[in-house]
Order: C-alpha cells, then structure tokens, then sequence
C-alpha cells in the first residue's frame, strides 16, 4: 500500500514557498517532480553561428523533449562541455 500523500496545488510562488518552507515532505510523493535549473546570470553578450539545419532540427527536438528553449539548452551544454 502506498501511503504518499499528493502534492496541494498552490495558486501563486509566495502560496508554494510557505508550504515548502514549512512541511515535512517525507510523506509526499515526489516521484512526477524533474529537476529543475535555475539561470540568474544575464545574458549580456550573443553569439552569432552558421549550423547545418539537421542538427539545429535534432537540438530543437531534443530541448523540447526536455521542456526547454533551445537556447538554453545550447548553453548548458556548452556549460557542461567546459565544466565537464
């Protein structure tokens, strides 16, 4: 038997950190939950490059499988093709 409660859903940001800054949440069921990146550093300087359509298609593919703008996802992996 399962004895996980649900998540609540919450109606706004301040609604969702109250409740996350204040309960146990041993007893939820986190398994739906994916991890989630964070970017506060601006975005101050653009590059500019010429890519074959194929693989600008297959990285617009892939980012979107994984719920996010293309850009992004270009830049975390140039981030983890530097930081390893």
């Amino acid at each position: 038997m399962n004895d996980d409660k649900s998540l609540p859903l919450f109606s706004s940001d301040d609604e969702a950190e109250a409740f996350v800054g204040s309960a146990d949440l041993t007893g939820y069921d986190l398994s739906a939950l994916t991890p989630t990146q964070f970017e506060f550093s601006s975005k101050d300087a653009r590059v500019n490059m010429r890519l074959p359509a194929e693989l600008l298609d297959a990285v617009k593919a892939t980012a979107a499988r994984k719920g996010m703008p293309y850009q992004r996802f270009i830049r975390q992996a140039l981030e983890q093709a530097l930081h390893g």
